[in-house]
């Protein structure tokens, strides 16, 4: 298993359960073939730029070891998921 790092950026104006619901969401998909690690809940920040006519972003970021597989499922659902603004995941041993 290799260990990635990925950071997502939820709508804020989406309520605090459907915020930790998704969330929620995010990581079942990671653990279906992976560990967490850590999960860093940055909260409510500005954004360097406007995203969807939003200046605020709710901010969350998880280090995780999955197998290479696991992220094909995990950046489809951040691409379908309405209220995800961005989404990013690396490799941390690149």
């Amino acid at each position: 298993m290799r260990k990635y790092e990925t950071m997502f950026i939820l709508n804020p104006t989406l309520s605090l359960e459907e915020t930790k619901g998704l969330a929620e969401k995010f990581k079942a998909i990671i653990e279906t073939a992976g560990k967490i690690e850590k999960v860093d809940e940055w909260g409510k920040r500005r954004l360097a730029y406007e995203i969807e006519d939003h200046k605020d972003g709710y901010y969350f970021l998880i280090n995780f070891q999955a197998e290479q597989t696991m992220l094909t499922e995990l950046e489809r659902s951040y691409k379908l998921t309405e209220g995800v603004l961005r989404h990013l995941t690396i490799n941390k041993e690149d």
